[in-house]
């Protein structure tokens, strides 16, 4: 038996005689995994197994901080202030939070975002949006400090800064299911940014995210529910924003920013992004999941009041450049 079965014995045993890993043995599992010191058999049973079974606190932080280990140095050096993964895709809206980032950004935020595509999922994602808009995809260190410089924002995916993580994420191509990978992916914050910010779609996974983050020292991290798990705010319903600021955890209660609702659009086209942002066109929900979301952002980085943040942030959305391409 090799030390990595020991681990798979350990979670695979059982509700009775099964075990949680401590975080050094989570942390030495998943590097295993990471290196290739685990069989692809072995990769694949531990995390179905977990998947099946969930993964405790200790065992995400573990994982992260394993994960962390094999990130490249270079991301950290590109100043980024905000750290943001977007791993789920849109499947009912679009991403109005690029353009929450958009107005971030000309706030003199640098934001990092980094994500990756899942075929299958038939969603749309961040990548496919850049595409589609003929916007910058950053492939390395340099042309992602660039964008920074250059435009407050850029986007990566995760194939370029940690091809390992990705590789287990793209294993749901074998299992028809997602594992861990996609959690450890939003919690990884390459560009070692000192605000993290996070999207989960199911319950009880936000609380789980700032909990892991205060066993990793992370500095400000904050999770939502956010809409189809992204970095994004549905309007349509009242949400909390869980926070893990140096050391203390705080829950802060938004209201539904939308009392009435609106009808998800036939299809996901990228460029009605760019007309929302120019008011070719008018949408009630975009505006407030955009004035919302950047809202959130604001809370987070400046602990500032719920009922303030909105305020600062509707005034940031209705001053903005409407030249979407400005800066690019």
């Amino acid at each position: 038996m090799n030390s990595f079965s020991q681990y798979i014995k350990a979670i695979g045993k059982g509700q009775r005689a099964g075990r949680y890993l401590t975080q050094i043995e989570a942390h030495d599992a998943f590097d295993q995994l990471l290196t290739g010191r685990a069989s692809p058999e072995q990769a694949g049973a531990f995390l179905m197994l977990l998947r099946v079974r969930e993964e405790s606190v200790e065992e995400l932080a573990g994982f992260v901080s394993a994960c962390r280990k094999h990130l490249s140095d270079d991301y950290s050096q590109i100043d980024a202030t905000f750290d943001m993964g977007c791993y789920s895709g849109k499947r009912r809206h679009l991403p109005w939070f690029l353009l929450a980032v958009k107005c971030l950004a000309a706030q003199g935020e640098r934001i990092f975002l980094h994500g990756t595509t899942e075929p299958e999922s038939k969603r749309l994602y961040l990548h496919d949006v850049f595409t589609a808009l003929s916007l910058p995809i950053s492939d390395n260190a340099q042309h992602a400090k660039n964008m920074l410089d250059q435009q407050g924002f850029c986007y990566v995916n995760l194939a370029d800064c940690h091809p390992q993580l990705h590789q287990l994420i793209a294993l749901r191509t074998l299992f028809g299911l997602r594992s861990c990978a996609n959690t450890l992916a939003r919690m990884l914050n390459p560009s070692q940014a000192p605000i993290s910010y996070h999207g989960v779609f199911h319950r009880e996974f936000d609380e789980r995210h700032v909990q892991v983050a205060q066993l990793l020292n992370d500095p400000n991290v904050s999770c939502i529910r956010g809409e189809g798990g992204e970095v994004e705010v549905n309007p349509e319903r009242e949400f909390i924003q869980h926070i893990a600021r140096n050391g203390e955890s705080q829950a802060v209660m938004f209201p539904t920013l939308l009392k009435q609702w609106q009808i998800k659009p036939r299809e996901l086209t990228p460029h009605a992004l760019v007309d929302v942002w120019t008011e070719a066109t008018h949408d009630a929900y975009a505006q407030q999941a955009i004035v919302g979301t950047l809202a959130t952002y604001l809370v987070q980085a400046k602990d500032t009041e719920v009922a303030k943040a909105l305020t600062q942030a509707q005034d940031i959305w209705r001053n903005r450049d409407r030249d979407f391409y400005a800066h690019f």
